[in-house]
């Protein structure tokens, strides 16, 4: 779903659009992750203020293994094993940005976050960017 806004937003020096991704994103790639999810895991605590966390995505093949039967071409997985780095409850919807592009949407994880052997599932933009292009031309 995209969202259509009743007027065009007003751009400043922190509210600019963020560029679609221009092709998948590979393993060992560093991104960006942000959000007001839960910085606790299991149990759940949010933050007052928006956190970041830097993630690499993960290869395909580990990411089957970790999720079998759950992952799909239209997902990539993200985490970090060094610091645990990770999206978690809260989090969904929110950006992975990659080289200053949106390269993903967080989705879902394995219910405890910053577990360094699943890392985090997220929508593969670029499997989309063609229905986004097309969908806002007609809209």
């Amino acid at each position: 779903m995209l969202i259509k806004l009743l007027q065009p937003a007003r751009f400043t020096q922190h509210v600019k659009p963020l560029p679609l991704a221009s092709s998948c994103p590979v393993a060992g790639m560093t991104c960006q992750i942000s959000g007001w999810g839960s910085v606790t895991s299991p149990e759940v605590t949010f933050p007052e203020d928006l956190h970041c966390a830097k993630v690499t995505i993960v290869p395909e093949e580990r990411c089957r293994r970790v999720y079998p039967g759950s992952i799909t071409s239209n997902m990539v997985c993200a985490g970090e094993h060094r610091n645990r780095a990770d999206s978690c409850q809260g989090d969904s919807g929110g950006p992975l940005v990659c080289d200053g592009r949106l390269q993903g949407i967080v989705s879902w994880g394995p219910g405890v976050c910053g577990d360094p052997q699943k890392p985090g599932v997220y929508v593969n933009l670029c499997k989309y960017t063609r229905w986004i292009h097309d969908t806002m031309r007609r809209n």
